[in-house]
């Protein structure tokens, strides 16, 4: 994948600087950190100066310390977790761009009908394009946060027993489900059983799933051979993401 920024750490600041900002990175991470941090101010880096286009976009903000979560979250690190992710999704969304479920959608469905391969792969291709082709209950408006966008397990830090949340440049107004089901669908949170971790939060079931269905095809399109990500995982990834999207079909 390319690397859409470089960092530079200078003391307790950090500058981000943009190469890459055909989606607004810059605009939707300044935007998402100043709702944030006016609400909650140890969650998410202080916004501190943010630079237009000069030749590149770049915004300083606060240096946050931690250990970044990885691998199979313990009890204590999924409930510090719980705790930032509540936090986040409690502050009025109404500062932030919404999200474009519907091209993010198309662009699943078309990189998923122009794959050509066979084997458990292509099982899993023809499922989900049958999938795709029907109504879906997640065009629907529900339970409106502001989404992280990013849900890497390395973009939350935990410093004692507080998570803290960086990289936002992919966030904006999003809806609960599809913000969980983002989180356990990453291929950073395969080691984790989410199961308890779901349950408290106020979320339908069928759209969970729904929800989960769609990362789920995401992350096949990403993995397969020749998919941006399968070149950083082990060769049997692919086949191992399309066993997980038929399960979540069936």
């Amino acid at each position: 994948m390319t690397h859409t920024h470089r960092l530079h750490l200078d003391g307790d600041v950090v500058t981000k600087t943009y190469v890459d900002w055909s989606r607004n990175e810059h605009v939707r991470e300044w935007t998402a950190l100043q709702a944030i941090s006016a609400a909650r101010p140890h969650l998410v880096p202080v916004p501190i100066e943010f630079t237009p286009p000069t030749p590149y976009p770049s915004i300083t903000m606060s240096r946050l310390q931690g250990t970044p979560l990885a691998g199979c979250l313990s009890a204590e690190e999924l409930e510090a977790l719980h705790g930032a992710l509540t936090d986040l999704w409690s502050i009025p969304p109404t500062a932030v761009e919404p999200l474009d479920l519907a091209v993010f959608v198309e662009r699943i469905r078309s990189s998923i009908a122009s794959w050509d391969g066979g084997g458990i792969i292509a099982q899993a291709h023809r499922a989900a394009i049958e999938w795709l082709a029907a109504p879906s209950d997640l065009a629907q408006p529900a339970h409106a946060v502001i989404g992280h966008g990013d849900p890497n397990l390395a973009n939350y830090l935990r410093d004692g027993r507080q998570v803290r949340i960086i990289d936002f440049e992919d966030a904006g107004r999003s809806d609960l489900a599809l913000e969980l089901a983002n989180l356990v669908e990453h291929i950073a949170s395969r080691a984790t059983d989410w199961t308890t971790f779901l349950d408290p939060f106020p979320v339908d079931p069928d759209r969970l799933l729904s929800a989960r269905r769609l990362h789920a095809i995401f992350w096949l399109t990403l993995l397969r051979p020749g998919g941006p990500a399968a070149h950083r995982n082990p060769p049997e990834t692919g086949e191992l993401q399309a066993e997980r999207v038929l399960k979540l079909l069936s």
